[in-house]
């Protein structure tokens, strides 16, 4: 098959675009993605899937939250053996794969890159499109516009006005938050994990004041954007998870940030495809049973309760703006 000779042998994944008139065009049914409802990545995709109504355009498989293989990722993700044998996860609904590398050897049998989601695939060209979900969340919220009803498609969470403050934002937002909690968490010295915890603590109290300044209810004011789905794969595991599983404790984002708290209230409960996409006991037991360096006895913490509580505060000028004040943290925001 061409795209196997065009791509034998990669690392890079696959990087193609859903588009009008292009390689991969607009077609209901014909697109299928791969996901696990604990990665935070996978999330955005899966999250826009359920923002744009694509929950019937693009079908869907899920893999178990663990195991996750060895440290080499090997063999990787495994979907269960039926639909009823851990909630929330699927067979693999394409092929019937027992492991989610037995995809990626479809579309390449020399793929030597590792066996990640999110993962979009052609059933009519029978390869991958796709498996950065940082490219997906551009594209894919306009993909299918001609598709779907105009209350969907009218909603541009990367809107012309606001693209070089989203492109600021993500910048930093990607670096220090998004993928800032793992450099933390998996830190292996006390000196990296001084490193990696300050800078999400920076990028938190960063979050708060933006999103404090412009009013809310979304970070950029009452408009919706693409950085509200970044930020939200992030902030719906921090209490939950990278509080106590990856060491970043100098602050709940429940108790020491009423502002993001109180916009994460407004997500879960307020935006459809939030609440729908997110699956608490998929999150806790993906990082606590698939990271023996750091749980190595496996033991999944019952709290915090809940896991995201009620009660949006539409006026954010009653809310206090809070912040972790640790010097560092100061020190490390004022250059951001």
């Amino acid at each position: 098959m061409t795209t196997e000779i065009h791509k034998a042998g990669t690392a890079d994944g696959w990087h193609g675009a859903i588009s009008p008139g292009g390689e991969f065009p607009p077609e209901a049914g014909r697109y299928h993605l791969y996901i696990g409802l604990f990665c935070p990545f996978a999330h955005r995709a899966n999250l826009i899937r359920y923002i744009k109504g694509l929950t019937s355009i693009i079908s869907l498989s899920v893999v178990l939250p663990y195991p996750k293989g060895d440290d080499k990722g090997w063999p990787g993700w495994k979907f269960p053996a039926s639909d009823s044998e851990y909630e929330g996860a699927t067979v693999d609904h394409l092929f019937g794969s027992q492991y989610l590398h037995e995809v990626y050897f479809k579309a390449d049998r020399e793929y030597k890159g590792r066996y990640s989601v999110p993962v979009l695939w052609d059933k009519k060209t029978g390869s991958i499109v796709c498996n950065e979900s940082a490219e997906m969340l551009r594209w894919l919220p306009t993909a299918f516009n001609s598709l779907i009803p105009e209350e969907k498609a009218s909603i541009d969470l990367y809107p012309p006005p606001l693209r070089s403050q989203i492109d600021q934002i993500s910048e930093w937002m990607q670096k220090d938050l998004n993928s800032g909690v793992y450099k933390a968490g998996f830190a292996t010295t006390q000196e990296g994990y001084d490193a990696g915890v300050v800078p999400v603590f920076a990028a938190l109290n960063k979050l708060e004041e933006l999103i404090a300044s412009n009013g809310g209810p979304f970070i950029l004011g009452n408009r919706m954007t693409e950085l509200d789905v970044r930020a939200y794969a992030t902030v719906i595991r921090f209490d939950v998870v990278y509080v106590q599983h990856f060491k970043c404790n100098l602050g709940m984002v429940r108790w020491d940030y009423p502002v993001i708290s109180n916009w994460l209230k407004k997500m879960y409960w307020g935006v459809e495809g939030c609440k729908e996409s997110t699956d608490f006991r998929h999150i806790k037991e993906n990082y606590t049973k698939s990271h023996a360096g750091i749980n190595p006895h496996a033991i999944t913490p019952m709290g915090p309760y809940p896991n995201i509580e009620e009660g949006f505060e539409e006026y954010l000028t009653k809310l206090r703006v809070g912040k972790i004040n640790l010097p560092a943290v100061l020190e490390y925001q004022s250059k951001m």
